[in-house]
């Protein structure tokens, strides 16, 4: 493999600051808006709707953005973004100041929109990196992901009380200042421009592109994976304040849980490249199930801990092989489409999970939304055992696309 030039190394780190500063106001999310939302919210059933909204605004974003992008270009489109956080977390913050639970709604879902351009970070490292470096560019964005994990749920601790009687409005203006860093390094970073044949190109009909068995087995690895991680996280912090937990140990549970979904991207390149992106889907749906066996084996701080941690390690290593495996499937003049179709699918699932959290632990408890997460990981094992049965019955020329999954 040929040595990775230092400019590029330098533009995939300056990418991934981007992708770390942005992403703190999802983990600032993650960690208070279900809080916020049971506050002053009037029915306590609708707590966890800012996060469904979030993750609707993540999901409204995806094809919107990417064909945003592929007329104006990346840093145009990152920095437009950019400016749609920035009024949905003054927002957030003035809905909590006021006590307006459908301002606050309104707040997250441009959050959730800012969020959706945020993740075509991990695209575009992939057209600056070239094919041997994608994997890891890939894994090295994501990792920014630790430093956002971290920031967010101390912005939303140390914040809590920097606004009379607003809690967590404070951590909401500190997120603003970070997004004006974030449009500063987009000002000066040189990023590529689309070519004529991203915009002009041949494409293929739609239904010939959503049929391809690699398409298939990345979005549902990525967009399932998601929605399990959605299901079960959202409800930790409520589950834990319902059991007389203070929002410490919550935000530390979701401290770990933001590590584990972003540390292992270190490696998780590496791990595709030697194993293989459909053995890595696998690894992740077992992690899952090691975690939702914690669940339901108990409900101390550790329970909740280690299991968090196994639930983030488990989505990183589906949602990283789902997308390294997608980049095989499109040409150039496709690229915007797929991405946009593929993030649409994704966090609009992560969406509906996000949501259905807040009724299941109303209606079935703890429990009960750990044993709902079964199914959706059955539906992800009986898709990998269809795509290497078509991969075993498939002709060698059928098989050259794929060959990147590393089986």
């Amino acid at each position: 493999m040929s040595q990775t030039p230092p400019r590029v190394r330098f533009r995939v780190f300056l990418l991934t600051a981007c992708f770390a500063l942005t992403g703190s106001v999802a983990s600032l999310t993650v960690s208070a808006g279900s809080l916020i939302g049971y506050a002053i919210a009037e029915n306590k059933a609708l707590a966890t709707l800012p996060l469904f909204l979030s993750l609707l605004g993540t999901m409204s974003a995806g094809i919107p953005a990417s064909l945003l992008m592929r007329r104006v270009g990346r840093r145009n489109g990152f920095l437009v973004g950019t400016g749609i956080g920035t009024i949905g977390a003054f927002s957030g913050a003035y809905a909590i100041l006021i006590g307006s639970f459908p301002l606050f709604c309104v707040s997250t879902y441009m959050i959730g929109l800012l969020i959706g351009f945020n993740h075509l970070y991990r695209f575009t490292v992939v057209e600056i990196a070239g094919p041997e470096f994608k994997a890891k560019a890939i894994s090295l964005v994501m990792a920014g992901g630790i430093v956002g994990g971290l920031i967010g749920p101390t912005l939303a601790m140390q914040g809590k009380d920097w606004v009379a009687n607003a809690p967590f409005a404070g951590g909401y203006l500190a997120v603003t200042g970070l997004f004006a860093v974030v449009a500063g390094i987009l000002a000066f970073l040189d990023l590529p421009r689309p070519t004529t044949e991203e915009q002009h190109g041949v494409r293929r009909p739609l239904a010939e592109l959503i049929v391809q068995p690699n398409l298939v087995l990345a979005v549902v690895s990525a967009a399932l994976g998601y929605a399990v991680m959605a299901l079960v996280m959202t409800a930790t912090p409520l589950a834990m304040t319902h059991r007389e937990y203070l929002f410490s140990d919550t935000k530390l549970v979701i401290q770990w849980h933001i590590v584990g979904m972003f540390l292992p991207s270190f490696v998780t390149g590496s791990l595709i490249q030697r194993f293989g992106a459909t053995r890595m889907m696998m690894m992740g749906v077992t992690l899952n199930l090691i975690c939702i066996a914690l669940n339901l084996h108990g409900e101390t701080w550790w329970h909740f801990w280690a299991a968090l941690i196994l639930l983030g390690t488990g989505w990183n290593f589906m949602f990283i092989s789902g997308t390294t495996l997608l980049t095989e499937t499109y040409r150039p003049a496709e690229k915007a489409l797929i991405q946009g179709i593929n993030d649409f699918l994704v966090f609009g699932t992560a969406a509906s999970a996000s949501l259905l959290a807040g009724v299941l632990l109303n209606n079935v408890g703890w429990r009960g939304i750990n044993w709902s997460a079964l199914p959706i990981l059955a539906i992800v094992v009986v898709t990998l055992l269809w795509y290497r049965l078509r991969q075993r019955s498939a002709t060698p020329e059928a098989l050259a696309p794929a060959a990147g999954s590393g089986d």
